[in-house]
């Protein structure tokens, strides 16, 4: 029957023949060029299945003072994770695991329970090298499935508080957050490398093949800060607060002829090394966000621009009687008590005089006011760059009545920071140059641009000496051994909610630069809402400018300019006693 089959259908056989031989064919060739001329898709597809990709952690680049002093340093620390899917296949040894953590079994099992359809969970993060090696060496001793440990880093700040606001903190991944951690993030951050490495199905490690690609430490940032002048500023400023009763401060210290920021202070503030109870006022840099309307430390400025227009002399007189002048329904008050009727520019500079000022800012006209204002660098970015950093408000009106020059002539109206404060007054130190600021340590003489004619400047420079060294002016920010200058400022602060002015609400201010003989530090000092002594200036920040400005002198190794040679000479540079500025 087979043959006559065969004889009766001839070409069906043939063809079930031929497709047998031509699968054989095939499956020949394909075998041939798997392992032979494409014998790389096998490996692929091994590798597929059991070659992985570990990243190796990238150490953060390292923050210092100018002089090299460590601000932010990154420390190795172990960080152990879990599979959930494989642990809940070991139940019985979830306590082991919870002893070996140091954390409640019970919290232990919830967070596997509810994750146990997941691969990854983090146990803990943070552990020193030492205390990661303990726990995984518990795991090994009962066999505990699924725990594995990983290298990270982690941030620590050696300044501690004293520099927490400008330094900033880095988040639990390494990557910044606040202060220059942030604003210089991407300088800062290195790259993560990868390791090659096999594991079986359950993802134990076979072995460590190679590194691919090595990690890339990122850059080191030498900032401008020097912590010497850092920890002088932070104790000084804390002492006053403490002394005052007051709320919160801020001090900054300038050269003025780099433009680098030495110092940067505020109060309260924060340990970044232990966050726990943070509250996040305490991680505002005050002397870069907080805005005030700058009172009376404005007053050499609209000075300025008075000497500018060649009309003023500091000898010129103004009458101030009775103390008290009428503007429509506004009255301007003195609050220092003037001796005779009339005063000079100086006097009025000495006195702190508002009646005065607003007289001469009458005369110029508060174009020209704004004019030397926004050529000092108010109501600017500063070009710091730091984050939530703000520019302030610097008026400028289609007509100036009088009201709104008056105001602005003696610091009302407007607003500034801390930082701008000390930018202004920079200019008026560097003989009316100004230079960009930076927090990042200057390693060549940078450009300045000429904001104040020279002669003005070194006629400020002279006046507001006689602020401070005059009988009646601020003695308590009299530096022994140094002439210095500088002005005093008491500033309403508004009321919340309100257009108008807190009731028994005040900043005190004081700015000021030395040594005369040549002018290289500006700083300056704001303290908010002083409630014990007083809250004027020359009272409650004059001597805190004081003590920083002398600390830091000494620091710098800067020669005495005033030192008494007579007896009747060291008598005669005794404090008096003057006015509250």
């Amino acid at each position: 029957m087979r043959d006559l089959a065969g004889a009766r259908y001839p070409w069906r056989f043939r063809l079930v023949i031929a497709l047998l031989l031509a699968m054989v064919a095939a499956i020949a060739w394909r075998i041939v060029d798997l392992h032979v001329i494409d014998h790389d898709f096998l490996k692929g597809q091994g590798d597929a299945r059991s070659v992985r990709h570990i990243s190796i952690p990238a150490h953060r680049g390292l923050i210092t003072d100018r002089n090299g002093e460590p601000l932010a340093v990154s420390t190795p620390v172990a960080t152990l994770w879990a599979n959930p899917k494989e642990l809940v296949l070991e139940r019985e040894k979830w306590g082991f695991l919870a002893d070996a953590l140091g954390q409640p079994q019970s919290s232990l099992a919830e967070r596997l329970e509810a994750n146990a359809d997941k691969e990854f969970i983090y146990l803990v993060r943070g552990l020193t090298p030492e205390q990661g090696e303990a726990v995984m060496a518990q795991v090994k001793t009962h066999r505990i499935p699924g725990v594995y440990s990983v290298e990270e880093f982690r941030r620590f700040y050696p300044a501690g508080e004293v520099a927490a606001q400008v330094v900033g903190f880095t988040d639990v991944d390494d990557r910044g957050r606040e202060g220059v951690e942030l604003a210089f993030d991407s300088w800062l951050a290195g790259v993560p490398g990868k390791r090659q490495v096999l594991k079986d199905r359950r993802g134990h490690l076979i072995r460590d093949v190679q590194v691919t690609r090595n990690a890339k430490a990122g850059k080191t940032l030498a900032l401008s800060i020097d912590l010497r002048l850092q920890y002088l500023a932070n104790r000084e400023l804390r002492n006053a607060l403490v002394e005052n009763g007051a709320k919160a401060g801020s001090l900054v210290i300038l050269d003025v002829k780099t433009g680098e920021v030495l110092a940067m202070s505020n109060q309260p503030t924060y340990n970044p090394n232990n966050r726990r109870n943070l509250q996040p006022a305490m991680m505002r840099n005050r002397a870069m966000i907080d805005v005030f309307e700058p009172g009376s430390t404005m007053k050499p400025f609209s000075m300025s621009a008075a000497l500018e227009t060649g009309r003023w002399k500091p000898t010129d007189k103004v009458e101030v009687y009775p103390g008290t002048l009428q503007i429509g329904r506004y009255t301007i008050r003195d609050v220092s008590r003037t001796e005779g009727p009339v005063l000079d520019l100086t006097g009025i500079l000495i006195r702190s005089s508002n009646v005065g000022m607003s007289k001469v800012a009458f005369d110029i006209g508060g174009e020209a006011i704004y004019s030397i204002m926004q050529r000092v660098g108010l109501g600017q970015d500063t070009g710091l760059g730091f984050p939530g950093e703000r520019v302030g408000n610097l008026p400028n009106y289609r007509e100036w009545r009088k009201a709104e020059t008056a105001t602005l002539s003696y610091g009302y109206g407007l607003s500034v920071t801390a930082i701008q404060m000390a930018h202004a007054y920079a200019a008026l130190a560097n003989n009316g140059r100004t230079v960009p600021l930076t927090m990042v340590r200057a390693d060549r003489q940078p450009d300045s641009t000429q904001v104040i004619s020279e002669p003005v400047a070194k006629t400020m420079q002279g006046m507001l000496q006689q602020v401070v060294e005059a009988p009646n002016g601020v003695f308590r920010a009299q530096v022994p051994g140094y002439h210095v200058a500088g002005k005093s400022g008491t500033a309403r602060k508004t009321a919340t909610g309100t257009k108008g002015y807190a009731e028994n609400s005040y900043r005190s201010l004081f700015a000021g630069f030395g040594p005369m003989s040549n002018p290289r530090y500006v700083i300056v000092v704001v303290i908010d809402e002083p409630s014990k002594a007083g809250y004027f200036g020359g009272l409650v920040s004059a001597p805190v400018f004081s003590k920083v400005m002398s600390g830091t002198l000494r620091l710098m190794n800067v020669p005495p300019d005033n030192l008494p040679t007579t007896p009747q000479q060291a008598a005669d540079a005794a404090p008096a006693k003057g006015g509250r500025g």
